[in-house]
């Protein structure tokens, strides 16, 4: 399945992530069909912000080790931590669910858009990724398109160089919540 994340605020043809996610969903549909194609718009579908009960649910759970998220519900103790799992384990399903994973991220205030980092705090709960019993990385055989975009010149030498903050959160060498992930620049797999 490809999971295809989309992160810019502008929902029109202007959005250079749109835009170039689209076709490499596209050329991707083509070459799997669309069944397996799933899209989530974080402009239209957000992830909730973090609660306190999540963190305080995701402290529990890292005090357990890896606990599997099928066993998380046995650790919840309030109405909130509740919801706040149920807004979370939907995320992580769908995450774990792809052999690919494309994400558009413009840059917004020299970081990635909000709605991004909602969507990357909650699939990230503690442990929830990660092999109990082996302590792996879940994603170790996902493949990770991020396809970026930002106006202005921040490349290596230039003036603003030191304010992009994007790259390390997203960039080839980022590998916090995606161990081992592959990465590619080139086209969809035939």
């Amino acid at each position: 399945m490809l999971l295809h994340i989309d992160s810019s605020a502008d929902p029109t043809a202007d959005s250079v992530t749109r835009h170039l996610t689209e076709s490499f969903a596209r050329a991707w549909r083509t070459a799997h069909g669309t069944a397996g194609h799933r899209q989530r718009d974080l402009l239209t579908d957000p992830a909730a912000p973090l609660g306190p009960a999540y963190t305080t649910l995701g402290r529990r759970v890292e005090r357990e080790g890896f606990v599997p998220p099928a066993k998380v519900p046995a650790l919840t103790e309030t109405a909130a931590e509740r919801h706040e799992w149920a807004l979370t384990l939907p995320l992580i399903t769908e995450l774990l669910g792809a052999e690919t994973l494309l994400l558009g991220v413009p840059m917004y205030n020299f970081s990635v858009p909000a709605p991004l980092k909602a969507w990357i705090d909650r699939v990230t709960f503690p442990g929830a990724l990660t092999d109990p019993d082996t302590g792996e990385s879940l994603l170790r055989d996902t493949r990770v398109i991020v396809v970026m975009a930002r106006g202005g010149g921040y490349g290596p030498g230039t003036p603003r160089e030191h304010y992009d903050f994007k790259r390390p959160t997203c960039g080839p060498t980022s590998a916090t919540w995606a161990s081992r992930r592959r990465t590619s620049t080139s086209s969809p797999p035939s």
